[in-house]
């Protein structure tokens, strides 16, 4: 995440995943880019399969099961138990969906390896950026520290349009970090099907309605 220092994943004594490395999400916006949102490096098509040695991979194939890939429910347990949330509430199930969905390229509504990487990347990221403003460890920050998390993370967004991301994701005038993760899959995952449409970054696309509810709603 563009400005955050490089930290890794909670310490768990003895879980398959403790001390597993873990990359930040994005980079610094490029090029026309910059005006609307931080850009993500996930990984692409043809991803190389994983490394049978990766601790990660033994615990997701110990969730996936047979089909060799996970959806909402087990993505929930799966992220409770690694203790990625931390003294945080764990994740809903409503946030898990909207999760697979950010990485979800062919709509099955699962998660496979390389993606499940991607994820705990970028919540990996989204925590620390969290963290910064939570400085009180309350579990939740303020509409005014969440504006400033967005724009951290190299989002450029309009005022009125923070006023909406706040009281979108705001409760009793905190925002929670569950919350706040749903919010930072929403903005990357729309700021990416801007981008994929907005082949000459000039900042303005044209969408067919069908593409806008198909790209909207399944997230």
């Amino acid at each position: 995440m563009p400005g955050m220092p490089h930290q890794g994943m909670p310490h768990h004594q003895g879980h398959p995943m403790a001390g597993h490395p873990m990359g930040q999400m994005g980079g610094q916006p490029q090029g026309a880019y910059a005006q609307y949102g931080a850009q993500y490096q996930g990984a692409a098509y043809g991803a190389p399969p994983p490394a049978t040695n990766d601790p990660m991979y033994g615990y997701f194939t110990a969730i996936a099961g047979q089909d060799g890939e996970i959806d909402a429910d087990e993505l929930q347990r799966c992220l409770t138990q690694s203790g990625i949330s931390g003294t945080y509430t764990p994740f809903s199930l409503e946030t898990c969906k909207i999760m697979i969905a950010m990485l979800d390229r062919d709509h099955t509504g699962k998660m496979g390896f390389n993606e499940f990487k991607d994820l705990f990347t970028a919540l990996n990221g989204w925590k620390q950026n969290f963290m910064m403003f939570d400085r009180d460890r309350s579990g939740t920050v303020e509409p005014q520290e969440m504006s400033q998390a967005v724009s951290a993370m190299g989002y450029r967004v309009s005022p009125q349009a923070l006023n909406v991301i706040i009281r979108r994701y705001s409760k009793n005038g905190r925002v929670y970090f569950d919350d706040y993760v749903a919010c930072c899959v929403k903005l990357r995952t729309l700021t990416d099907v801007f981008r994929r449409r907005d082949t000459m970054q000039q900042g303005a696309v044209s969408f067919q309605y069908d593409d806008f509810i198909l790209c909207t709603m399944s997230i």
